[in-house]
């Protein structure tokens, strides 16, 4: 059993369909014992950094996400949930999680594109990774695989963190994390079968995390 975690930021409903799509049973929760009763945590999330970190904090998620990454269990970020596993965001002049080192900043609009053109902001729409450390998450995923983006603010964290980038108007870190803490700037519930496997690695990840302990 997985858990999404509910603190009203969006797309909790289109990840559970992509998880029943894996086959992996999951539920959407706010509460911190049903949390800590599943193998793994999904943080997923659309909106602001403000909005989501102010709810955080007044229902005390903040801390259930602490100790869940203290305690070193699986963690899977997605969009928003990626920006704001890190310690500060542009968007609203947010002070964030700060679960990993890194800030959140936004895309300049000043970027071009290859072909001279200004950059949209947000970036939305499909776009590929170039990938700078293996990780469980790309298993049996080709390496040309594109997924799906909709975000107007990139994350910035060191380079040990740095598992896959994206170009758009400039090199981003579209994956960041280390074994079992990781985070996607797309969504993978939204990236077809690439997406979709890269959840169902994050699944078995868990699940054998699961099986050793």
């Amino acid at each position: 059993m997985l858990a999404i975690l509910d603190y009203g930021a969006g797309n909790q409903t289109s990840v559970r369909r992509a998880l029943d799509f894996v086959g992996v049973p999951s539920v959407v929760t706010a509460d911190p014992e049903e949390i800590f009763r599943s193998q793994g945590l999904i943080f997923p999330g659309v909106g602001a950094a403000g909005q989501a970190m102010r709810h955080l904090r007044a229902t005390g998620l903040d801390r259930t996400l602490a100790d869940w990454v203290a305690q070193g269990r699986p963690l899977l970020g997605l969009c928003l949930g990626c920006q704001i596993l890190l310690e500060h965001s542009e968007e609203n002049d947010t002070p964030t999680l700060g679960l990993i080192p890194g800030r959140s900043r936004r895309f300049d609009p000043a970027l071009r594109e290859e072909d001279g053109a200004p950059i949209a902001i947000p970036h939305m729409g499909w776009n590929a990774l170039r990938r700078r450390r293996p990780s469980p998450l790309f298993a049996g995923i080709a390496p040309e695989a594109e997924f799906y983006f909709v975000h107007g603010y990139y994350v910035e964290v060191a380079p040990e963190y740095e598992l896959a980038v994206t170009y758009y108007g400039r090199e981003f870190c579209s994956v960041l994390g280390r074994d079992g803490l990781w985070a996607t700037q797309f969504h993978v519930e939204k990236s077809g079968p690439a997406g979709l496997r890269l959840l169902a690695n994050f699944c078995r990840y868990c699940g054998e995390r699961a099986d050793a302990e």
